[in-house]
């Protein structure tokens, strides 16, 4: 299947790209200024000797999952005019991208994205995608805090064609995407809250320790959300700061 590229405009797109698309973009959850790659099937690509560790031990579904998340990420670089180059995985687990550049990749089944921006414009970007199911018994318990878990039910009552729970599992692994390249410091489940705005496709996550680095100052991180497809897909975008 052909990558589909869905590359950035200066307009805000209307508020129906953000219901239950028949295919989820990731344009309406990323601002001007970062390019933004999409496919629901796999591509046979080559890799680059440098991103080849990575897949030592992998088997030959995870290794199908790699390469489609490396060329849409080589197709993001590309719509921000860089060359085919490595990306290989960086010692936390994160892709390494070249110097200048931040950015994310997400799988889930079905799904494969990425999207990439200059450093000198955004301090972090993150994506994540899930499939729109439940999670499994016992995993919301794990991962929420109280306060979560009761919005979580609410809003499985008043809009059940969302997986909120599985919502709030991929909006706190954006969130950590965002903050590791940005801090180095890792985040467990219950060191962000977040809440969920169903009417504006927006989300929020209040850190609950202090922030180091770059990330001083920053008590709380926003991000977007959409669903479409069976798919859910979360994304944050940090202003490059000054100073």
């Amino acid at each position: 299947m052909p990558l589909r590229i869905t590359a950035i405009s200066g307009a805000r797109p209307e508020r129906k790209t953000f219901g239950l698309a028949p295919h989820l973009a990731l344009d309406a959850l990323l601002p001007e200024g970062i390019a933004a790659v999409a496919t629901r099937g796999e591509i046979e690509a080559p890799l680059f000797p440098e991103e080849e560790p990575a897949l030592r031990h992998a088997v030959e579904a995870r290794r199908r999952e790699f390469r489609t998340g490396r060329a849409c990420a080589r197709e993001a670089l590309a719509r921000l005019g860089l060359p085919p180059q490595a990306i290989p995985v960086a010692a936390g687990g994160a892709p390494e991208w070249p110097g200048g550049v931040v950015g994310s990749i997400a799988h889930c089944a079905g799904y494969r994205a990425a999207a990439a921006g200059w450093a000198a414009d955004f301090d972090a970007v993150a994506i994540d995608a899930e499939p729109n199911r439940r999670l499994p018994a016992g995993v919301l318990a794990a991962i929420a805090l109280p306060v979560e878990r009761g919005r979580v039910g609410r809003l499985l009552r008043e809009a059940p064609g969302v997986s909120w729970d599985r919502l709030l599992f991929s909006a706190k692994e954006a969130v950590y995407k965002a903050w590791f390249p940005l801090t180095g410091a890792k985040l467990g489940f219950d060191d962000a809250e977040i809440a969920f705005d169903s009417r504006t496709h927006g989300f929020s996550a209040r850190l609950r320790f202090p922030r180091p680095g770059r990330a001083r100052g920053r008590s709380i991180v926003h991000g977007r959300w959409a669903v479409g497809g069976g798919i859910l897909a979360t994304a944050i975008a940090l202003p490059a700061t000054v100073g």
